[in-house]
């Protein structure tokens, strides 16, 4: 390629010296036409790379199953590479060109020089982006943080892109300059310390499946609650609910407490965990009175019954004095009441009947006893899994009358005062 090239930059200077030109402006004038011609030259190893690489491989990429020739022409790496061979070529004529003119040479050497190493970076860039968002298609890869991996190798490149511009610009030996820039790692470091968190982050997260794209998930710190968008080296993006979106540092991921909805979303019911708190002054035993108006509420008749029943022997074969209602076994009205939820919550069909179903009394507080309902609802979606849970404790709030008890409330101070 060097003999083709020298015979087409030097047939011009013998012709006008033979034309009588002086030596000096023959070679200006030579050196003028060389630059027309090897812009033209240029130009056309440009439109036929460009015709070749970017309208055959568009035609080639419609022909094929595969969508990565696809990604690769959206992302425009042929049309990038289609710029490079006619820079290679630039880069192989300059020396023949500017043969004497030896600062010249070497100024525009290293300026070509420069900017196909940048040119190199940005086609390597373009290949990793289409690798990136072909992955993305798969259903094994979707939930996967390509992007962190793509950005640190592209970091990495970059560095070394970086050192052999410095070492094309400067004359620096590449050993010299990578031991400069071990001796600088420490402010490399400090500037890249992000960067680096992010990375292992990254990896952490890879590695222990904490975050998938798709994951809904809450992060009270970074008022975060929604839907994870993106995973990349320094930033996890998550769309809450009013359709804001998020940013959270990757490294957080690994360092502060976060909830992940995945396993719910995965399970076969979201879970309703709530309680209301029952005024303990309305606790009380229940007499034959109360449980004749309370064997009208046909959800626990065969209850009553039964459980009366079983009652009523267990005190006579202790001969139990039911002058006081305190003495024997008997029914209280929490008690009972705690049953009718029970039953409720069997019967409602907006409930995962294979999965925990429980009405349970927790520890007693100054503002009442607490009762707790602990069921799965069958349809996980939010807007049916806030009606199914305000429909139940709707119930539960309207029926508490019913069994002779009261719901705690704060006493309020309002047209009390004077």
């Amino acid at each position: 390629m060097h003999k083709l090239l020298d015979k087409i930059f030097n047939f011009l200077y013998p012709v006008f010296r033979d034309w009588g030109m002086s030596r000096n402006f023959a070679s200006y004038i030579s050196l003028i036409f060389n630059i027309v011609i090897l812009i033209a030259l240029a130009y056309i190893i440009y439109y036929a790379a460009k015709f070749l690489l970017v309208t055959l491989t568009a035609v080639f990429a419609q022909r094929t199953k595969t969508k990565f020739d696809d990604y690769l022409i959206q992302n425009k790496t042929t049309r990038y590479t289609a710029y490079l061979i006619p820079f290679f070529f630039i880069y192989k004529a300059v020396p023949i060109i500017l043969d004497k003119y030896e600062y010249w040479e070497l100024m525009f050497g290293k300026i070509v020089g420069v900017y196909i190493v940048l040119l190199g970076l940005w086609i390597v860039r373009t290949v990793f982006n289409s690798l990136r968002d072909y992955l993305k298609q798969k259903p094994e890869y979707s939930d996967k943080p390509i992007d962190s991996f793509v950005q640190v190798i592209m970091i990495v490149l970059w560095i070394f892109g970086v050192a052999l511009i410095i070492s094309t610009l400067f004359g620096v030996k590449k050993g010299e300059l990578l031991t400069i820039l071990g001796t600088l790692s420490a402010i490399i470091i400090l500037i890249f310390r992000d960067t680096i968190l992010g990375f292992v982050s990254s990896v952490q997260v890879a590695i222990n499946d904490m975050v998938r794209i798709g994951d809904w998930i809450t992060m009270d710190k970074f008022g975060a609650d929604g839907d994870v968008i993106e995973i990349n080296l320094t930033t996890v993006k998550v769309r809450n609910f009013d359709n804001t979106i998020t940013t959270i540092p990757t490294y957080a991921l690994s360092s502060d407490s976060f909830q992940n909805w995945r396993g719910m979303q995965k399970s076969d019911g979201r879970r309703i965990k709530r309680h209301v708190l029952i005024k303990s002054s309305t606790i009380r035993f229940l007499n034959d009175d109360d449980l004749q108006q309370l064997r009208k509420v046909q959800l626990i008749t065969a209850y009553i019954d039964s459980r009366q029943a079983e009652i009523e022997k267990y005190n006579d074969l202790r001969g139990v004095d039911k002058t006081l209602s305190l003495n024997g076994r008997n029914m209280t009205n929490l008690g009972l009441f705690r049953k009718y939820i029970m039953q409720y919550l069997t019967d409602h069909p907006g409930l995962n009947k294979n999965m925990h179903i429980m009405c349970r009394q927790l520890q007693s507080t100054a503002h009442g006893v607490p009762l707790e309902i602990y069921v799965f609802s069958s349809d996980k979606r939010w807007a049916n899994y806030e009606y199914i849970m305000a429909d139940i404790f709707d119930h539960v709030m309207a029926s508490v009358a019913y069994f002779g008890l009261e719901i705690f409330e704060l006493p309020s101070t309002i047209g009390k005062l004077e």
